[in-house]
C-alpha cells in the first residue's frame, strides 16, 4: 500500500470555501482510503491506498470532494516517494533565510511546471530565486523586496488556479509526515 497526500488548493481562506479537517478525513476513510489523517487546516490529507497511479488517485479525490462539498476543490496527489525526491533535490538556497519568504507551489496536473514558469515569466535573481524539482517549485524571496518578484504577482496570473501554495514549515513537515509508519 503507498503513502500519498492530496494537497486542496483554496480551502479554508479568508473564511470562504470552509471545510472542517475531521469532516474532510471521514470523507477520504469512506471513500475508501486507509490511514487518513489531515495536517493543519489548509487542507493536506495523508492516507494510503493500493491504487498506484496518482492520476487515479487525484480522479477518486476529486470525485469525494465534489460529492461532500457545493464549490470546487482543486486537488494535486503526490506519493511519499515525490515528496522525498522533492525536498531531497530542494536548492541549497530555499529555506536558509528565515527573514526571507520560502514557500513551495504544488503544480496540479494536467499543468506541469514548465506551463508555470512560462506564464510566470523569467525570475529577477536581485529579488528572487525559483528552482524546481519534478511537480514542486521552490521560491525564496526577501520581504523587503517581496513586491518586486516576479513570483509575487503569480496570484494575479490565470496559472495562479492551477498550484497550490505551502510555506516551506509545512512543505517540510508534510515530507515528515509521509515518511513516518
Amino acid at each position: 500500500m503507498g503513502r500519498y497526500v492530496a494537497l486542496l488548493r483554496g480551502i479554508n481562506v479568508g473564511g470562504k470555501n470552509k471545510v472542517i479537517m475531521t469532516e474532510l478525513a471521514a470523507s477520504f476513510t469512506q471513500g475508501g482510503f486507509a490511514r487518513v489523517t489531515t495536517y493543519i487546516n489548509s487542507g493536506n490529507v495523508l492516507f494510503e491506498s493500493n491504487e498506484g497511479d496518482t492520476c487515479t488517485i487525484k480522479a477518486r479525490c476529486e470525485a469525494l470532494l465534489a460529492a461532500a462539498y457545493p464549490f470546487d476543490i482543486p486537488v494535486v496527489v503526490l506519493s511519499a516517494e515525490e515528496i522525498a525526491q522533492a525536498m531531497a533535490n530542494a536548492p541549497r538556497w530555499w529555506n536558509t533565510d528565515a527573514t526571507a519568504a520560502n514557500n513551495a507551489f504544488y503544480v496540479i496536473p494536467p499543468v506541469t511546471a514548465q506551463d508555470v514558469f512560462a506564464q510566470v515569466g523569467a525570475h529577477k535573481p536581485a529579488y528572487e530565486q525559483v528552482a524546481s524539482h519534478g511537480r514542486v517549485i521552490f521560491w525564496t524571496a526577501p520581504r523587503k523586496t517581496y513586491a518586486r518578484s516576479m513570483w509575487s504577482k503569480i496570484v494575479q496570473l490565470p496559472v495562479y488556479k492551477s498550484v497550490t501554495l505551502r510555506n516551506a514549515n509545512t512543505a517540510l513537515r508534510l515530507a515528515q509526515l509521509m515518511q513516518q509508519d
